[in-house]
């Protein structure tokens, strides 16, 4: 059975549910969101990183109704959404805070929205129902929100924002007061319920892990602009700026210059002296031109013994070991002062590690490993 994959952005028949047309953002002199332009699909998990003051809050607040933009559209379902008061949205926000009313219980706290429609008593029992079998609640109905653990508090906050079925449900950094661990579980959760309730979610966090995580695409943001919008995997394997690259997960940057072989790849002259590094690139740079190699360091290999079969391998000397329990990553300094990071599987348990400190090895990798950019 072949599986259908999600993909509505790459269908140019589909229709966007939210749409950004040249929405700038201005609070006095400073441009919060400048000129951006943004589609988000129905159902899509979409994610907004960005390091604080990115702008990543001021759209999300945009969609909500309690800011308006200075310039542009935003449409929601074909409607532009800027005369709609935020009460009359068919949009729920979730705070960062969970705004629960201590005095009253689970049950009162996911019926509230509720009551204040003209649902019926029995209907409105029968949602709360519903929402609390979907957040695993069920039991907890009858406390008061200081009665149980910050990870139910999450839970119950989300069964309300669901609980008169938005289209559109709004989380701003929703974990972040959660442990690592139970952050890690209440991610997976949050991908089941949204699978299982079909709202689409637009999440803000400067968290790149949860982006990664729970996001069918990830919009990395800087200072009111969006740098590149990409499933989680072709952010981390195909950044299109030095930006992306360096913001998601842990990359090595290698400043030079290009010089295009026959075969399509490029060299990167990097240090005078030195053997040129290879590249295969999609771009392409013309002679001469400045570039940066980008790789990750799970992508270079570390030895004692110069690799016969790698395109790339220069030598250096071990500066620095971070041990990782399952990973150990090396900080291996090049002759002209370069580091590069290499990062090994800790597959076995074993009392001493292969290299130390001012060791000589070798780091390779192949041509296809790194990514050439631009800028």
């Amino acid at each position: 059975m072949t599986q259908t994959v999600f993909a509505p952005w790459d269908d140019p028949s589909q229709k966007p549910l939210i749409r950004f047309e040249n929405v700038t953002k201005r609070f006095g002199d400073y441009t919060a969101i400048d000129n951006l332009t943004l589609d988000i699909f129905e159902q899509e998990f979409f994610a907004l990183l960005g390091p604080s003051g990115c702008g990543k809050t001021t759209m999300m607040r945009m969609l909500a109704g309690f800011e308006s933009p200075t310039e542009g559209l935003i449409e929601l379902a074909g409607q532009n959404i800027a005369p709609v008061p935020p009460n009359k949205r068919a949009v729920n926000m979730m705070f960062q805070s969970y705004a629960l009313f201590p005095h009253l219980s689970v049950y009162e706290n996911i019926a509230f929205g509720l009551r204040r429609s003209d649902m019926s008593k029995d209907n409105i029992d029968d949602r709360v129902g519903e929402m609390l079998k979907l957040t695993r609640l069920e039991k907890f109905a009858r406390r008061k929100p200081h009665q149980i653990s910050g990870g139910q508090r999450q839970r119950v906050a989300l069964a309300r924002s669901l609980a008169k079925s938005p289209k559109l449900l709004l989380l701003d950094e929703p974990l972040g007061a959660l442990d690592a661990k139970l952050r890690q579980a209440t991610q997976f959760e949050l991908m089941d319920i949204q699978e299982k309730t079909g709202t689409t979610f637009v999440i803000v966090t400067h968290d790149q892990e949860e982006a990664m995580t729970v996001a069918s695409r990830v919009a990395v943001m800087d200072e009111g602009r969006i740098m590149q919008v990409a499933t989680p995997e072709r952010i981390y394997e195909a950044p299109d700026s030095v930006y992306v690259a360096d913001f998601i997960g842990d990359v090595n940057i290698i400043n030079g210059t290009s010089k295009p072989q026959a075969d399509g790849k490029q060299e990167v002259h990097w240090a005078d002296g030195h053997a040129p590094f290879l590249a295969a690139s999609e771009k392409v740079f013309s002679e001469g031109q400045s570039c940066h190699l980008a790789i990750r360091p799970e992508k270079i290999s570390i030895s004692a013994e110069r690799p016969a079969d790698q395109e790339n391998a220069v030598q250096g000397t071990v500066l620095d070991i971070a041990y990782l329990g399952n990973l150990s990553t090396y900080h291996v300094e090049l002759p002209g002062g370069q580091i590069i990071k290499a990062q090994t599987a800790n597959t076995r348990r074993i009392s001493r590690r292969s290299f130390t400190w001012e060791d000589p090895v070798w780091v390779a990798w192949t041509a296809t490993a790194g990514v050439l950019l631009e800028k």
